[in-house]
């Protein structure tokens, strides 16, 4: 089992109840607004291929932010987007560059006890689990994506994802790098703890346990419908955790779409976002962060609110 590092703790100390580990928050719609310029289909991905010093700039800013595990800018560096785009030969670079960004704003923080989180993403759409591929080639190009991501990370956390059957593609191929695999997924806004697929989550949480990953969370949902579903994620033996966003809704939202068709909430400042948050972790999740609409600002209240409430921001659960 890895050994637990810790912000501030003596060396040696393991992990202990009141350990949280803070994530970063959403790097896509933020990166667009700092590029300054129009958004495309492949989002944070084309500000990886143009501008490389932003994304590095916003890892950064997460860290000083009180982020503890930053992951990789590879969302939409899918094979299936970026084939459409007409760029599929980009992935390596891609995936290169968002590596070294991370590294090197780990290097230019000073910390020590940073981790880097890899990115299995829904491969073609975002909450549309109808046009996912099949499990065949859904499996081989997770696989792809591993074998690109596992020289970079510390651990590969499988995120968004919709559906019962893209879950189990991502944490198959996860679970085969023999990294620590954690598992997230996004549910419906409608409270009743289901996938964006409709299939209950707890069939899915049971799944991934029965798989072995090391934690299940759910992100890119609402506050609320997290909220909602906190039951049954406290259900499983595994540690939890949970990272919303920000958005009104995401009805608009089209394959091949773009942060155009997006607005985000006007009550889900810093302050309000922690309050949510701090609640999960109140409840038992161990694992928090933010997602899209989610900042630097919203993560440095969260990580001071941690804090006063006696918690400390951890790196790792002890995988």
């Amino acid at each position: 089992m890895e050994q637990v590092a810790v912000t501030g703790a003596p060396a040696g100390e393991g992990a202990r109840a009141g350990d949280v580990v803070l994530l970063d928050g959403g790097m896509g719609q933020e990166l667009v607004r700092r590029s300054g310029r129009e958004p495309t289909p492949l989002w944070s991905s084309q500000v990886m291929l143009d501008q490389p010093e932003l994304v590095r700039d916003l890892h950064l800013d997460f860290i000083r932010a009180g982020s503890r595990v930053i992951t990789l800018n590879t969302y939409t560096a899918t094979p299936q987007r970026l084939t459409l785009a007409g760029v599929g030969e980009t992935i390596g670079a891609v995936h290169a560059a968002a590596g070294k960004a991370a590294r090197d704003a780990i290097a230019l923080s000073g910390e020590t006890d940073i981790r880097v989180a890899g990115c299995l993403p829904p491969l073609v759409a975002t909450y549309r689990p109808d046009v996912a591929p099949d499990q065949e080639e859904s499996l081989a190009s997770y696989r792809t994506l591993v074998a690109l991501q596992a020289p970079l990370v510390d651990v590969l956390l499988c995120e968004a994802l919709s559906s019962h059957d893209e879950a189990q593609a991502a944490a198959t191929a996860a679970l085969e790098s023999g990294l620590p695999v954690w598992v997230s997924l996004t549910v419906k806004d409608n409270l009743n703890a289901t996938l964006r697929s409709g299939e209950p989550l707890a069939d899915t949480v049971a799944m991934l346990e029965a798989l072995g990953v090391d934690a299940i969370l759910i992100n890119c949902s609402a506050p609320e419908a997290i909220q909602g579903s906190l039951d049954t994620l406290l259900g499983s033996s595994l540690p939890a955790g949970a990272y919303a966003n920000g958005f009104t809704s995401i009805a608009a939202l089209k394959p091949g779409g773009t942060v155009k068709d997006l607005k985000a909430r006007e009550d889900l400042g810093p302050e309000q976002y922690a309050a949510h948050a701090l609640g999960w972790v109140q409840r038992g999740l161990r694992i928090v962060g933010g997602c899209c609409e989610v900042g630097p600002a919203h993560i440095a209240c969260l990580s001071e609110q941690l804090k006063a409430a006696g918690h400390r921001c951890v790196s790792r659960l002890g995988e």
